[in-house]
């Protein structure tokens, strides 16, 4: 996924937390250092309710880091639909942890329980936080009307597992190396590259070569800007535990039970549009399927705008009539 820094003010909102209770322990039996699980909530005060998360890099600032899609009268409308994003623990400065999907669903319904929301009506997914959907509609069936899930699949797939695997060797050699922040840039070039296609690199960039074997090509040159941007943003042993979380996610597509929209991308290569189909093959309770085409790979949920945009609108534009409906009545 693309750089966290934005430039576009975000639309009004207001922050909320919830304790995290004494007792709560992630699967792998860890507790986690923050105490409290934070939110962002937009839109009015009343209407429904829609989750909206984001890949490891996303937080709850969503109309920064989704500013086409989450604004008043975009896809997720902020004129009709109260939004709810939040931050995936653990925080930066947060000591590693073994977290998985379902452990972030567990928290988001300990956010939900904070702010006394018993149920969403729907929850809008994509990559990391398609897998916490899909997580979270098999841990909390009753809490959740609809689920769109976008670039993710029911499992992670070996070949990002492999990918993934030498970020995170890459990020923990760099820190018992004392060069963090290198090492976290580096593995961010290496990520972009494992997001995008060669078609789209192709169309970007030239075979220009430098003057001197060593030095970067065009398109080395715009992954470096890339990672340089990313080693500000996050940790080392933040990235290692989310980029863990994906490769363990697993969730039997049975079990998603509420109403599901599976968006994959043909050319996504970390969310593979086989998974897609065989998620939207076993899902019990499929509305739709699209399968579409991108040179933009797993950042298709950020770049096609009027692909999303339709997807969006089919799901939740009867949340919004059956709102309209209630108001007027």
């Amino acid at each position: 996924m693309t750089s966290p820094h934005w430039t576009i003010d975000e639309a009004p909102g207001r922050d909320v937390r919830a304790v995290i209770p004494e007792d709560f322990r992630l699967e792998s039996g860890e507790r986690l250092a923050a105490g409290a699980v934070t939110g962002r909530l937009h839109g009015p005060e009343r209407g429904p309710l829609v989750v909206v998360a984001g890949g490891i890099s996303s937080d709850r600032f969503a109309t920064r880091w989704w500013s086409w899609a989450v604004r008043a009268g975009g896809p997720v409308d902020l004129d009709r639909a109260r939004v709810l994003a939040l931050d995936f623990p653990p925080g930066k400065d947060g000591p590693g942890v073994t977290i998985t999907t379902t452990d972030q669903a567990r928290l988001l319904a300990v956010l939900l329980d904070g702010i006394g929301e018993p149920e969403i009506d729907a929850f809008v997914g994509a990559s990391y936080g398609g897998c916490v959907g899909l997580a979270f509609a098999a841990a909390f069936p009753e809490r959740i009307g609809q689920l769109v899930a976008i670039s993710a699949a029911h499992r992670s797939h070996p070949a990002a597992t492999a990918w993934r695997g030498v970020q995170r060797r890459l990020l923990a050699f760099a820190r018992d190396c004392g060069r963090e922040a290198e090492g976290v840039a580096l593995a961010r070039e290496l990520a972009m590259v494992t997001y995008r296609t060669p078609e789209e690199f192709g169309l970007r960039f030239g075979p220009t070569p430098p003057r001197r074997a060593g030095e970067p090509y065009p398109v080395c040159d715009y992954l470096i800007d890339r990672g340089a941007a990313y080693a500000e943003a996050t940790s080392a042993a933040r990235w290692i535990a989310l980029s863990d979380s994906l490769d363990r996610h697993a969730v039997a597509p049975g079990a998603v039970r509420c109403p599901l929209t599976v968006v994959g991308f043909i050319s996504d290569r970390l969310a593979p549009i086989g998974d897609s189909r065989e998620l939207a093959d076993r899902a019990p309770n499929l509305r739709a399927f699209v399968e579409a085409p991108s040179i933009f790979g797993h950042d298709g949920f950020l770049k096609e705008r009027e692909q999303i945009s339709r997807v969006l609108h089919d799901a939740l534009s009867p949340l919004y009539a059956n709102t309209q409906r209630e108001i007027a009545a």
